[in-house]
């Protein structure tokens, strides 16, 4: 099993869904998983420490694991089937470890409230994880920009100045 951890959630330009990144804690590898918005949200307002006025799913779920006695072992995403993702939330309870069946999102938001480690199985990270790109260089590292492309993106940097001016007049009001 490879531990990993939530590295950031990322929203789809072309659709409603979301994509959570998980990262390998020992290499420099992401494993995508799409997820749906009101997940990324449950994931987003956990990692954020957001504490919602009524309990939300995760949150309900997470208070009836405590209150049966029972702790969140750890997540494990153990299975991917025909580019769907399949997880686990091992649970213990009267010195037991017990196995429930769960979506990686949902799984991954009870992990991210209860402090339990996340598990993507081997062959999982294999098939599915990407890896940065070692020939994508930095935005740092890009070649200055010539007199000629300072010109022509001139108009652009017109255009942002003055949105930024509007702005303030719009606070000063």
């Amino acid at each position: 099993m490879i531990t990993a951890v939530v590295h950031s959630i990322r929203a789809s330009l072309l659709s409603n869904h979301r994509v959570v990144l998980l990262k390998d804690v020992n290499a420099e590898r992401y494993l995508p998983i799409w997820i749906g918005p009101f997940e990324a949200e449950a994931i987003a307002m956990a990692l954020q420490h957001i504490e919602p006025p009524r309990p939300m799913t995760h949150d309900l779920l997470k208070s009836m694991i405590m209150e049966l006695g029972a702790t969140v072992s750890y997540i494990f995403i153990h299975a991917l089937v025909d580019n769907t993702f399949h997880g686990r939330v091992v649970v213990e309870i009267g010195g037991q470890q017990r196995e429930v069946d769960s979506r990686p999102s949902d799984a991954i938001a009870l992990a991210v409230r209860c402090n339990a480690p996340i598990y993507v199985a081997e062959e999982v990270m294999a098939q599915a994880s990407i890896v940065p790109s070692p020939e994508i260089e930095p935005v740092a590292s890009v070649e200055p920009v010539t007199p000629e492309e300072e010109e022509h993106l001139s108009v652009f940097r017109d255009f942002l100045n003055s949105l930024d001016d509007s702005e303030e007049e719009q606070k000063d009001e």
